[in-house]
């Protein structure tokens, strides 16, 4: 017990906890193992960007669309049961990308809304998951636990998924990477099993939640944040994996940046997890904001493979700097807002609507300016534009009116 107090530090863990953070280690194992890889294999096909970036628009907007169906869902039935649900449509995708040709933009668009299906229902029930398993004296804990073994995750899953795919002729490594994902997939939605039932709610009342950002600053603030960080997130989700390959020409490149950043950010994210207090929150969103903006100059000029290894790195250290405090502030702040425990599901519907909006309008303008420019030539130009998103966070969250107590 004495141990485990030393790594965890003076945290009570219940068997909940324990287990929500073993599903999402499934789940974060997983992804990483393959869903690096996804671009590259559409890359290999159709060696454009627009069937990638439609790909990924497919991706975030039936993502918003299914929690909002899901948020619906979720009070009628037990959001564990959303959460399989959402595993399952994961698993179907990976099939899909096996089963099916990906070389056209209709093929992408269609897998793409399999994916964000899956991922909406699963992000939507681990969140409202993770809202009800914690408290806010757990909740930083968790956080940082998650990203140490999402971190974890990525060292070994694109590793060694880059190690099997370049080691095997043709697509054929793809194949083994992709069952193995469906595989792990499964035994989290076996394990999802045993987690306890929610008490169900009866209504549902999102417009009470939207009119909440007029009456509540704190929240109104959290929903920008979430569009902010969204709008970097929409490109650079699919730009520096097909960035890696094309410097390289090597699937196992990829798996060693992968390697690399993944490391780093799993020491970064015990660390973190551990130093930074509440006090301390605001100040680590500023440094995390400005390191991952920072990163950006690094690849803006010119691309080559130690230069994505350097941007690898700050970015590995910037990303548990800024998430740990930044995710609990926003459970937090939804914690304290307007009928939290009743409208729980509805905070988190909208929360994610706004990062998946700044995914979407991110995505949407590279889809158009490479419509009209060269893609060599507009891609630095708009990583530059977009890669602040993170920085933003924190002008944004630095006015929250903040709860001593």
């Amino acid at each position: 017990m004495s141990k485990l107090k030393f790594l965890i530090g003076d945290v009570k863990v219940n068997k909940d906890l324990i287990l929500l953070l073993s599903v999402g280690g499934l789940f974060s194992l997983a992804t990483a193992l393959s869903n690096t890889f996804v671009n590259v294999y559409l890359w290999k096909q159709s060696k454009d960007y627009l069937p990638i970036a439609s790909y990924q628009f497919s991706i975030a907007f039936f993502q918003a669309l299914t929690f909002i169906i899901a948020g619906r869902l979720a009070k009628h039935i037990d959001r564990v049961v959303i959460l399989r649900i959402g595993i399952s449509f994961l698993a179907i995708f990976y099939i899909a990308v096996l089963l099916f040709e990906t070389d056209t933009l209709i093929a992408t668009i269609l897998i793409g809304a399999i994916l964000g299906i899956g991922n909406g229902c699963y992000y939507l029930s681990f969140n409202l998951l993770t809202f009800e398993v914690t408290e806010p004296e757990t909740r930083q804990f968790f956080n940082g636990f998650m990203g140490l073994l999402g971190s974890f995750s990525g060292i070994l899953g694109p590793f060694i998924a880059g190690a099997i795919i370049s080691s095997m002729i043709g697509n054929k490594g793809y194949t083994y990477v992709f069952v193995a994902a469906v595989i792990l997939f499964i035994c989290a939605v076996i394990l999802s099993c045993f987690l306890i039932r929610r008490e169900l709610d009866t209504e549902f009342n999102l417009k009470r939640v939207i009119l909440e950002r007029k009456l509540n600053d704190n929240w109104r603030r959290v929903t920008h944040a979430n569009f902010f960080q969204g709008i970097r997130e929409g490109i650079f989700l699919f730009v520096i994996s097909i960035y890696i390959y094309l410097a390289t020409g090597s699937e196992f490149a990829v798996g060693k940046y992968g390697l690399i950043t993944s490391l780093i950010s799993f020491i970064t994210y015990y660390v973190v997890t551990r130093i930074i207090k509440e006090e301390y929150r605001l100040k680590a969103i500023f440094i995390g904001g400005f390191l991952l903006f920072a990163a950006v100059f690094t690849i803006v000029f010119k691309v080559t493979f130690s230069l994505l290894i350097i941007y690898g790195v700050i970015i590995s250290l910037a990303y548990p700097i800024i998430l740990v405090p930044y995710l609990s502030l926003t459970y937090d702040i939804i914690g304290k807002s307007y009928k939290a425990r009743e409208y729980r599901v509805e905070y988190i519907v909208i929360r994610e609507v706004y990062l998946n909006s700044g995914r979407m309008f991110s995505i949407a303008a590279f889809i158009i300016f490479t419509a009209f420019f060269p893609a060599k030539q507009v891609i630095p130009f708009l990583i530059c534009i977009f890669g602040v998103g993170h920085f933003l966070v924190y002008f944004v969250m630095r006015k929250l009116e903040l709860d001593p107590t």
